[in-house]
């Protein structure tokens, strides 16, 4: 697990607030965000998968059922020793258990291997990721933000990102993704940085709703 240091946090969120007017009001708001690190492991690329395109409250659910069928740690091997039909009663779709499976055979044949990953320049690990199938673009930068502490991965078509942006930009109607992806090129080098920030101030939102 890598983590950027509060330094270049800091850094990124003054760039960043320099360049729009977004990431000013975020920033003022919430600070320095607190960066989402994760292990790089099976585990992390799983439950990436778990919370692909459903709700993060029905994912938490389902994540959370699949957790204590393992006693808490998914391991690649112990994936693949699991029936499906175990896998199902957790609430994991057939697609969803089908990309765990190929993950986790590329991890055991070695196709996919962490070590090389953490060697690698952002885009040769990138690239590694995306030939894996059931690893798409949103999970491989996640993975890449957060197992490896790349500043410049961006979640793209992360509603939650889009959604925040829009509500600090004072914009009526979110961004087309292909549109928010170009938009945030302006963000280099610090776009894993933009997306923390978005995420920080949409969770502090939904933190005052609740009180």
């Amino acid at each position: 697990m890598t983590t950027p240091s509060l330094q270049v946090l800091k850094q990124a969120c003054e760039q960043l607030s320099a360049c729009d007017a977004a990431f000013a009001l975020a920033h003022a708001e919430i600070g320095v965000p607190v960066w989402r690190a994760t292990q790089p492991t099976y585990q992390t690329l799983a439950r990436a998968v778990a919370y692909q395109l459903i709700s993060t409250r029905a994912a938490a659910a389902i994540w959370g059922r699949t957790l204590a069928l393992f006693e808490g740690e998914i391991s690649a091997q112990a994936l693949l020793s699991t029936s499906d039909e175990k896998l199902r009663e957790c609430g994991n779709s057939r697609p969803k258990i089908g990309h765990m499976r190929s993950i986790a055979t590329a991890i055991t044949t070695g196709t996919l291997c962490f070590e090389r990953l953490q060697a690698s320049e952002p885009a040769a690990a990138r690239k590694e990721l995306l030939a894996v199938k059931g690893i798409g673009p949103w999970t491989a930068d996640l993975f890449l933000m957060n197992a490896l502490g790349v500043v410049d991965a961006f979640p793209v078509g992360d509603v939650g990102v889009m959604e925040a942006y829009r509500a600090l930009s004072g914009a009526e109607i979110r961004h087309e993704t292909k549109a928010f992806t170009g938009l945030a090129e302006q963000w280099r080098p610090y776009r894993g940085v933009a997306a923390h920030l978005l995420w920080g101030w949409l969770n502090a939102q939904r933190d005052k709703a609740q009180t």
